[in-house]
């Protein structure tokens, strides 16, 4: 898909790699931008680096009446990145139950929200993309982020199933499994992150190229070429962190 003068949402565009892919697709020539975020508040910094092409949009993908708000709102977009996720720490048998509700809610039923609300919307209008946001550990779960892991390996398998539903109606779907990004949602963490420019550069670029599954990082190209030869050395790696 070509990004000049397509029309773009981003979810979660408020911060991190959101806030960083609106300022990339600026510099590709898109005609205009959706910025979409729980409180429209949040997107004044976003809005004001190009008032006249990006259009702030409420969306909470958890709310199904609210996405299909914005969906009105946005009729004419032909390229969805869904980047708005939740990550919660902790084992999967000990984490409270509701982290393990609150990531799915996000991670797998929020993004397929956004996919059937936008999808019809960019096939009436000749065809498009859709970008899922999905992570390295969706390969091979790390422990301390069990209920994560869970959610982002079930929206691995469901961008496998939207690939195939919109492949005849000229709509390319792309999975997204970057490594640790320096964004507020790892702040906390100690080790080597990539940065979220970098990410945001890497994904239009793939994007443009046509690849179904881009790693956008020097680590996740790193843990995707060890999967590939081995998967379940991978498993045992992350298993031990």
């Amino acid at each position: 898909m070509k990004l000049e003068n397509c029309t773009a949402l981003v979810t979660g565009a408020n911060r991190g790699i959101g806030r960083e892919i609106v300022t990339a697709l600026l510099g590709q020539g898109v005609r205009r931008i959706y910025a979409g975020a729980r409180r429209t508040k949040d997107l004044e910094g976003v809005l004001a680096t190009a008032p006249d092409r990006i259009v702030p949009l409420q969306i909470d993908i958890t709310d199904r009446q609210q996405v299909e708000a914005a969906a009105e709102q946005a009729r004419d977009v032909t390229l969805l990145i869904n980047n708005a996720g939740v990550a919660d720490f902790g084992k999967i048998l000990e984490c409270p139950h509701e982290f393990a509700v609150r990531d799915m809610d996000t991670n797998y039923f929020g993004t397929l929200n956004v996919v059937r609300a936008f999808a019809p919307l960019i096939e009436k209008n000749g065809g498009g993309a859709v970008v899922n946001f999905l992570t390295v550990v969706a390969l091979a779960s790390m422990p301390g982020l069990g209920v994560y892991n869970a959610s982002k390996a079930a929206a691995w398998s469901m961008t496998q199933s939207i690939r195939a539903d919109l492949a005849p109606k000229v709509i390319d779907v792309h999975a997204v499994f970057p490594g640790p990004v320096d964004t507020d949602m790892i702040r906390a963490v100690e080790m080597d992150k990539a940065n979220p420019s970098d990410v945001a550069k890497s994904v239009l670029a793939g994007i443009e190229s046509g690849a179904e599954d881009i790693f956008p990082d020097p680590m996740a190209r790193s843990v995707y070429d060890s999967w590939r030869q081995d998967h379940k050395a991978v498993e045992r790696q992350f298993a031990a962190m």
